[in-house]
């Protein structure tokens, strides 16, 4: 075994007890800073919070072990652990018959929990990036294979130098592809045990076809004599990539494809309970934001304050989209994008613009649920007529509910096109988001949103 193996094994178990300093911290910051009953100052209450810690931290300690961890899903994987652990302190306070620790007291106890765990984790996470930058706590890989996935994987690996993967060959039989990987050490496949045992392997990604079992077989065997770690990745079609989950058909197995995780029920409800929640108060305060833009509006140029236009929904339904009006009244308003310097905007209309204020009233459409808080920007239907035409996928889209803001948008791609790739890289990005779906994302995207607005951005028009 390696070195650096087992300095990856020293972290895990160091950032392991770092999420048990974690819950201590928290609970004698809880204890200090509020008011909780005498109860829950007890040896026993402090017992109980490290022992029911236990489950989480078999069921989530590999969260340590992750290299490829986005923010969101982290945040995720936090939320689940601290469900876990709340569930396990109050089963454990149940046998222990502890019952007047105060339920304001474990409240505050959980909730400060969970964040200090999100940011221990975030933290964590950044240092082993950190670490792998130096050259340390990397993992050595081999890739059977020189095929469409073993680019996807190549590309995968190496895009952080944090995650932590050094690709230090590549074989396959075939010499005409292996071509693609000048850039590493390339051999036939019966070079790859004397290279695993001599380099000190880690990692072997195969990636061949399974129907030449006699190849899958001997590397199969190389790893097993080894030890070391063996990832199958079929050879899919780039036609097929996407958004699949495990299953069976009977009792054969399958993959099933799903547009987005936004397809399962209890998906849908969190988002559309979250998108009423969130817009209900700013509806509310209508009187307090919406007078002033509309009394600007009407100074600026004769017409209605509101701007009204028929855009393209989900499944591709059209609907009636709510804007403040910033153009003065156009018979082009349907047909032609705003550009960045529109004779048609006031100068009160291109400061709603910049600023997005103009988008305000859609609000309305979240709650008459046409829209959501996040999604994929709504277009006018000449635009979608015209783009679904040039674009690959562009109407996957319309999969989900639009959104006020939205990943694309976040991302650098929001305001007019000029050019058709700026358009294709924002279908990109909206076609991300629902293959990629989860709540946090939601919240990662809308911080973004809020963080843009106070900065001056050139797309903006």
């Amino acid at each position: 075994m390696t070195n650096n193996i087992r300095l990856g094994r020293y972290l895990q178990s160091i950032l392991i007890i770092g999420d048990f300093a974690v819950i201590n911290i928290v609970y004698w910051l809880t204890c200090a800073c509020f008011n909780v009953s005498p109860e829950f100052r007890s040896k026993l209450v402090f017992m109980a919070i490290n022992t029911a810690f236990v489950p989480s931290v078999l069921l989530f300690s590999d969260i340590h072990k992750e290299r490829i961890l986005f923010a969101d899903r982290l945040i995720l994987q936090a939320f689940k652990s601290a469900i876990v652990y709340g569930a396990t302190l109050l089963s454990l306070f149940y046998i222990l018959d502890i019952f007047d620790v105060g339920w304001v007291s474990g409240m505050y106890f959980m909730g400060i929990s969970m964040v200090f765990m999100c940011l221990w984790w975030l933290f964590s996470q950044r240092f082993l990036k950190k670490i792998r930058r130096m050259g340390l706590n990397f993992r050595r890989v081999a890739l059977v294979g020189s095929n469409t996935s073993a680019s996807l994987i190549r590309h995968e690996l190496q895009g952080d130098a944090g995650y932590g993967y050094k690709i230090l060959g590549v074989f396959d039989d075939d010499p005409v592809n292996l071509r693609n990987f000048d850039d590493f050490y390339t051999a036939p496949l019966h070079e790859l045990r004397e290279f695993v045992r001599l380099n000190n392997i880690d990692m072997i990604f195969y990636t061949l076809n399974a129907d030449e079992s006699s190849a899958l077989r001997k590397v199969m065997e190389a790893a097993d004599e080894m030890g070391i770690e063996f990832v199958y990745l079929p050879d899919i079609s780039p036609s097929l990539r996407g958004h699949f989950v495990s299953s069976h058909v009977g009792s054969v197995p399958a993959m099933i494809h799903t547009v987005s995780p936004l397809n399962r029920s209890v998906n849908g409800i969190i988002k559309r309970i979250f998108d009423i929640l969130f817009s209900l108060p700013i509806v509310a305060l209508f009187p307090l934001w919406g007078l002033p833009i509309a009394i600007g509006i009407k100074l600026s140029s004769p017409g209605p304050v509101f701007f009204t236009q028929k855009r393209t929904g989900i499944r591709g339904k059209d609907f009636f989209c709510y804007k403040f009006r910033t153009m003065k009244v156009n018979d082009q308003a349907d047909k032609l994008q705003a550009t960045e310097n529109d004779p048609r905007k006031t100068r009160f209309g291109d400061f709603l613009r910049r600023t997005s204020l103009d988008e305000l009233p859609q609000f309305f459409n979240v709650l008459l649920g046409n829209m959501s808080v996040v999604g994929p920007r709504p277009h006018m239907v000449s635009q979608t007529i015209d783009y679904s035409r040039l674009i690959d996928k562009y109407m996957v889209r319309h999969a989900i509910k639009p959104g006020i803001t939205g990943w694309a948008q976040v991302n650098g791609y929001r305001g007019g096109t000029k050019h058709l790739w700026q358009m294709e890289r924002r279908v990109e990005y909206d076609v991300w988001y629902i293959h990629n779906w989860n709540f946090f994302l939601d919240i990662k995207i809308i911080f973004l949103t809020v963080f843009n607005a106070l900065r001056p951005d050139r797309n903006a028009y």
